[in-house]
């Protein structure tokens, strides 16, 4: 069997994996869950965006590895990457402008699954023989259930899919993103960049949690904020064009029919079509429900599990809400979907959004989106080292081996931006699935431990606002006898 056979059955099962049931469970799993809380996390939201804000979230208070902040910042690091820019576009190309809506629909389920996956890996965490915290969704189901064979099978099937997707969809497949944006923007060889990011890899990952969550608490602030400042000059560039664009992403969500017969440019649209692509590139692109943010929000210093997965909750909003609204709006304003390139086909995916962006700030905007595609990516692949890492410490059973992992990890790197990936990324992407599975059934399984403690912590947030309320009402009185 040659290799282009292989690479075609691979994609086909990539497709079943990732087919209607798999979409269904994932986006099932947040509606349970959000009901079983009473909606708890969509109105506890402001609550969890002040703590991310707040000085707190930087200072380290109770057990753990790093600051709240950072633990959020290197989730965010893992998830914040091309899907947040290619994944937009293809899913608007193929399903049309309503794809966005399915987006954000699936990223409000999604808040409950992140908050729950992470919640249940803080409190069901260990701690390794160097005073390290341990966690995530194989722990959950390991400590978490009361059978604790079927805890240890799930925990272990978790782990080494989460390995396996650690060097493909958070490895090869991104710095062979980076590769491929810089050798056609700049025009360096994919060897040369290969070589620097490896060496940048090796130079951060080698030191660990603590080395690579400083470098995500400044990157991906950074990078979110370079992308958003330029994304909102296209939209102010565009105003006019905003209420029309609204009205094709509101409309193709629901009615393709009331817009030109549901035809788009080039583009035919259905509300399936919308739904199925901006549901699969919504949790492609936040990972809510996947089991990887979890394993690095187990790393926060926390006073309570609760508390912290709020904090780490909110890397859904940032991701899908803010980012790729700002992708998405921006195309669909420019008025480029739809349109074909100078080559006579029609623009899709990265070279979709350039082209939205460019056609509103010229070149620069081409600059920004390789610039981010390159960022988000780096970070991506800091992040993800992380998640496989604690998922190899797992499977090893000790953190003696851990070492050998990032340098391998790091050395693969340079693999993935010089060789060609469709077989890796199916492969990975296969596995990404897989590990999800198991975590969404653990989620379900422990569904009243999720809803007793966001009952338990709930008291405590009431009691937090009517002592903010009081010391402000003190301040209040103090100022006016003053």
């Amino acid at each position: 069997m040659d290799m282009a056979s292989v690479n075609s059955i691979v994609s086909q099962i990539d497709s079943i994996v990732w087919g209607p049931l798999m979409l269904l469970l994932l986006v099932g799993t947040g509606v349970y869950l959000t009901c079983t809380v009473h909606f708890r996390t969509w109105r506890n939201l402001p609550y969890a965006l002040h703590r991310v804000l707040s000085k707190e979230a930087r200072q380290k208070k109770g057990t753990g590895d790093v600051s709240p902040f950072s633990a959020l910042c290197t989730a965010l690091a893992a998830t914040i990457g091309t899907g947040n820019i290619v994944g937009v576009a293809t899913a608007m190309f193929a399903g049309g402008p309503g794809a966005l809506v399915w987006m954000w629909i699936s990223a409000c389920f999604g808040l409950t699954s992140k908050f729950s996956e992470c919640m249940l890996a803080i409190k069901y965490r260990e701690v390794n023989a160097r005073g390290e915290m341990k966690g995530g969704p194989m722990f959950t189901m390991k400590n978490g259930f009361k059978n604790k064979k079927l805890g240890s099978i799930m925990g272990f099937l978790f782990a080494l899919f989460a390995v396996i997707a650690s060097f493909g969809i958070g490895n090869m497949t991104q710095a062979n993103s980076i590769s491929g944006a810089v050798n056609s923007t700049f025009g360096v060889s994919t060897e040369m960049t290969g070589i620097v990011l490896t060496v940048m890899s090796l130079a951060i990952i080698v030191g660990g949690i603590k080395t690579i969550s400083r470098v995500s608490s400044v990157v991906v602030p950074g990078m979110a904020v370079l992308y958003v400042v330029a994304g909102m000059a296209c939209i102010l560039i565009n105003i006019e064009n905003i209420p029309h664009g609204l009205y094709l992403i509101l409309m193709m969500a629901f009615d393709p029919q009331a817009v030109g017969g549901g035809v788009l440019g080039g583009i035919t649209v259905s509300v399936m079509n919308a739904m199925r692509y901006g549901v699969a590139r919504g949790v492609f692109s936040n990972e809510a429900g996947m089991g990887s943010a979890a394993i690095t929000a187990a790393a926060a210093t926390t006073d309570d599990p609760v508390r912290q997965a709020y904090i780490n909750m909110t890397g859904t909003f940032w991701d899908t809400i803010v980012v790729c609204t700002i992708t998405g709006l921006t195309i669909a304003s420019s008025g480029v979907l739809g349109t074909n390139g100078a080559d006579g086909t029609p623009l899709q995916g990265i070279e979709l959004t350039i082209a939205a962006f460019s056609s509103n700030i010229g070149v620069v905007g081409a600059y920004i989106v390789c610039i981010g595609i390159i960022l988000f990516a780096f970070s991506t692949i800091l992040g993800w080292e992380y998640h496989g890492e604690k998922a190899w410490e797992y499977l090893f059973g000790t953190h003696k081996y851990n070492m050998i992992y990032r340098v391998v990890f790091s050395l693969v790197v340079y693999i993935g931006a010089t060789q060609t990936l469709d077989l890796v990324w199916n492969l990975s992407d296969i596995a990404n699935a897989l590990m999800a599975i198991p975590n969404l059934i653990s989620m379900l399984i422990l569904a009243p431990v999720v809803k007793e403690e966001v009952f338990r912590f709930q008291a405590v947030i009431e009691r937090e606002k009517a002592e903010k309320a009081a010391a402000k009402e003190a301040a209040i009185e103090e100022r006016a006898g003053i």
